[in-house]
């Protein structure tokens, strides 16, 4: 379907912004300089309504297209192309569930506060040394006469040692819980997490007695599985996004390069060898695009089998994303394995997707149990 003006003008905007303000030689001045993202950046792309586009206008927010979903996935795959940093990634996930919450209402506040870009918050789900598994985690949310004890661990929390709140998932004896954390909260520590990306930043985050309100809890209990469920499609749709922008320029740049480099007095592109490798990669660059948006339709009108497409669509580009950007960089000759090339950048960032939120075997498993007859639910 061909985007509206006003969706075109969205986009061109925030493809001029990066291509302005994050650029590649600001990504390697950010690691140069042992920083991830500035404050100020973050707050000047909320302004381009980045982070608000799965809130509602009463609440602050809006979108261009009449689905946030689609917006907030239009967004991230732009980010893909020049591997920008920022926590649009964290910040969607935990206004996704803030905004669906029967008790929104009392946490207005924060919504705005993450829609204006003024705070920033990450969801804290993955738990050391476990497969992704979002609805059985194994931080405990003992009750108090006031509200919960949290105990426990959350690993590989992007911006988790930046951000200024956590959204939490916990155990409780009534159920699954979530609890909007302040990271500056007695008993809450974070320890910085190294990864292969240069902009990116994750952290190890503990739990030792963390008493919150009953403020803090974010949605009912038996609303709560249906929210964190709501939040892992997001997130995973939003790397699965920018993936597809990442293969769209490394593609380009290879293409360029083919064309231009010439071997024996021909140029690259000329070869029948090289023409096959090249048609299979635009092959698997539009399969890639393909089954995203197809997750994002489905995602985006609450469908019932919403999960087996985001799942087929987080394995099919971690099955297939690396490998194309390998061959990329084998296309390049040796200045592709150079610091010097942007090439290893991107392929840093789908490297660090590529087991984020559950590996390809672990999506392969879940699209199997809901295929199977009987089976529950991916």
């Amino acid at each position: 379907m061909k985007p509206t003006d006003e969706v075109a003008l969205f986009i061109s905007t925030t493809r001029a912004f990066l291509d302005r303000h994050a650029t590649i030689g600001h990504q390697r001045a950010l690691h140069a300089e042992d920083r991830c993202v500035d404050a100020q950046w973050w707050r000047q792309a909320a302004e381009l309504g980045w982070a608000g586009l799965l809130v509602p206008e009463e609440l602050g927010g809006g979108n261009v297209s009449g689905s946030g979903l689609h917006d907030l996935a239009a967004v991230a795959e732009q980010l893909g192309h020049t591997v920008a940093p920022g926590p649009l990634h964290p910040v969607s996930t935990v206004l996704a569930g803030l905004v669906d919450a029967d008790n929104r209402s009392e946490h207005a506040d924060t919504i705005h506060a993450l829609t204006s870009g003024q705070a920033v918050a990450t969801w804290a789900v993955d738990e050391p040394g476990r497969q992704f598994s979002p609805q059985r985690p194994s931080l405990t949310a003992t009750p108090t006469a006031t509200g919960y004890r949290l105990d426990g661990v959350k690993d590989r929390v992007e911006a988790g040692a930046q951000a200024d709140l956590l959204l939490v998932t916990a155990q409780a004896d009534d159920g699954l819980r979530q609890f909007l954390i302040p990271a500056d909260a007695y008993g809450l520590s974070r320890h910085p997490r190294g990864n292969i990306d240069l902009v990116k930043r994750y952290a190890r985050v503990e739990f030792d007695a963390v008493t919150v309100d009953n403020s803090a809890a974010v949605g009912s209990v038996a609303q709560t599985p249906a929210l964190i469920e709501r939040q892992s499609h997001v997130a995973m749709l939003l790397q699965c996004a920018e993936t597809v922008g990442i293969l769209d320029t490394v593609l380009s740049m290879t293409l360029d390069w083919a064309r231009d480099r010439y071997s024996f007095g021909r140029p690259l592109a000329s070869y029948q060898a090289i023409k096959h490798r090249l048609a299979d990669k635009t092959m698997w660059l539009h399969a890639c695009r393909a089954v995203t948006a197809g997750a994002v339709d489905r995602v985006a009108a609450r469908a019932s089998d919403a999960g087996v497409w985001v799942s087929a669509a987080k394995s099919y580009l971690g099955e297939h994303a690396g490998p194309l950007v390998q061959d990329c960089v084998q296309l390049h000759g040796g200045i592709g394995v150079t610091w010097e090339h942007d090439l290893h950048l991107f392929l840093r960032r789908i490297t660090l997707y590529r087991n984020m939120f559950g590996t390809p075997s672990e999506h392969h498993q879940a699209i199997y149990r809901q295929a199977r007859p009987g089976g529950p639910a991916a």
